[in-house]
């Protein structure tokens, strides 16, 4: 070691993006470099001189690199306050020489169980201990020592440094990051350690801590007065809205994300052609068709007051033919979400509508892939729900015709369609298709009696040998009369309710074939 009155930095790093010209500075700054294994070759090669750890220990990396800075000498400078005496007389007994600055970040681990195939030994050996152990202590003790964790905070510190150093702000955001981090990275290690545990060993009262990063600032939240932010969980499936790529157009907003969602969840859910009309998170239009342009006339149709300013999904690439028809004069569109955009299309809805500058376009490559989108988490004062999401395939076998009179295979068709679309509309949910498009929605009401009469309006003359969808039972025959009266000839419903008797029998009064799913799908 020379001067032990030089500046010092201790640098170990698993991401070593933008760290060499960081490190080159430094010690055009005065610094002396303390470094570790691989960072070291790493800082050699770009031609930074540096101390290698285990001159300056004394003591070798052992076990294949596993113990290396978990060494007095190590924490002693990292933890030391040279301005206490009993501290003082430790750092020079012991020959430890303070760092001002640590630089580390930790093992890859969330990226390496995030591939396809990884073992657990391989997980195991990605759990970082010496790097959370410099950057606690470094943190810890920030009013002497800076702890830098992240790339985006070199060009901050190396401005600090030139000018007047290193201030307590400065010092105490490098900290917050810091334990910021550490947090993070454990609970991603708590959360897959709890994965391979047997499900029997998991507590239902353990703690629940849930690690977001942030993607965007937004305009405002639900309303101006509102502040909003996007936030997106680290490593989130590639099938879920935060892995959307955003193409162009005027900055998201809060309602356009929860509308985008809701587009996403419900277009997934066919496989033929398919396209969602979502309006306030409902869809006011639906359809599935042999082609997409089919299926996009079919759902604008559904309710073309309501789709003025609305939301659109789709679950192919968006193809010319489509975007020609969105380009017609009085659309407007808010937001589009498709796999892709064929770059016809993709100039078209850029350049030709009045709204080419406004619309958001967002491709998800993985958009109608399966997806594990964990649990689904409701905020309420003072606290948190969660619940299983409900997704997934419907169990069609298990449903029952109860009626005297079966629903057609073409009703049964409509049906199937018309209850994936309804498990997306909040409840009191009503939902009315016809040859797979929706024609009538009735979402949200107090009571599911106002729901059809609602989705009977909206549908007009077109409920007439259409089908209808209910989220939950209905508790009385009054929302089958209106039914019948509307002209309705197949419904789908869960079933079990006490007045089952009487709803079987007037849809056998009114010769509406009528199917019990067992299974309900309330959206508050």
């Amino acid at each position: 070691m020379s001067d032990s009155s030089a500046r010092r930095a201790l640098v170990s790093v698993s991401d070593k993006a933008g760290l060499a010209p960081f490190i080159k500075q430094l010690t055009e700054l005065g610094f002396e470099i303390i470094s570790t294994g691989g960072t070291r070759r790493h800082l050699e090669e770009a031609g930074v001189p540096v101390i290698g750890i285990t001159e300056y220990t004394g003591f070798p990396e052992i076990m294949e690199g596993r113990v290396k800075t978990l060494h007095p000498k190590v924490h002693g400078a990292i933890l030391g306050r040279p301005d206490r005496p009993d501290d003082a007389k430790a750092i020079a007994e012991h020959e430890i020489v303070p760092f001002e600055l640590v630089v580390c970040n930790l093992y890859p681990f969330e990226e390496t169980i995030a591939r396809e195939g990884v073992t657990v030994p391989e997980a195991i050996e990605q759990i970082d201990i010496g790097g959370p152990s410099m950057v606690r202590s470094a943190a810890k003790n920030h009013a002497y020592i800076a702890i830098v964790t992240r790339a985006e905070q070199y060009s901050s510190v190396l401005e600090a440094l030139q000018g007047d150093g290193l201030d307590d702000h400065l010092r105490q955001k490098l900290a917050t990051a810091a334990f910021e981090m550490t947090a993070t990275y454990d609970r991603a290690i708590a959360d897959y350690m709890a994965g391979l545990a047997d499900e029997d060993s998991q507590s239902d009262d353990s703690p629940l801590t849930i690690t977001l990063n942030p993607r965007a600032t937004l305009r405002y939240g639900e309303n101006p007065h509102q502040q909003g932010s996007w936030f997106v969980e680290p490593n989130a499936d590639p099938a879920t809205l935060a892995a959307a790529e955003v193409l162009g157009g005027k900055e998201l907003s809060y309602n356009n994300l929860l509308d985008l969602d809701a587009a996403l969840s419900i277009v997934r859910e066919f496989q033929d052609p398919a396209a969602v009309v979502i309006k306030h998170n409902n869809p006011c239009g639906c359809a599935v068709g042999e082609t997409q342009a089919g299926a996009f006339a079919a759902a604008y149709a559904g309710d073309t007051v309501s789709a003025f300013g609305s939301i659109l999904g789709f679950n192919l690439p968006l193809d010319l033919e489509t975007a020609e028809a969105l380009c017609e004069p009085g659309r407007f569109i808010e937001a589009i979400i498709a796999p892709d955009f064929e770059p016809m299309a993709f100039e078209a809805l850029t350049t030709r509508p009045k709204w080419k500058n406004n619309v958001r376009l967002l491709k998800l490559d993985a958009l109608c892939n399966s997806r594990d989108a964990g649990p689904e988490y409701r905020r309420i004062s003072g606290g948190m729900l969660v619940q299983d999401r409900d997704e997934g395939t419907e169990p069609w076998d298990e449903w029952q015709a109860v009626t005297e009179r079966q629903p057609t295979p073409a009703e049964a068709e409509d049906l199937q369609f018309v209850w994936s679309v309804a498990k997306h509309v909040k409840s009191n949910a009503i939902v009315f298709a016809k040859n797979r498009s929706v024609v009538g929605v009735g979402a949200g009401q107090m009571s599911r009696l106002d729901s059809v009469h609602i989705a009977h309006r909206k549908a007009g003359d077109r409920a007439k040998g259409a089908v209808l969808a209910s989220d939950a039972f209905f508790p009385f025959r009054d929302g089958i009369d209106q039914a019948a009266e509307a002209g309705i000839v197949a419904i789908a419903q869960p079933g079990g309710s006490r007045g089952d008797d009487a709803v079987i029998a007037a849809c056998n009064e009114h010769d509406i074939a009528m199917v019990f799913t067992g299974r309900r799908h309330f959206k508050h």
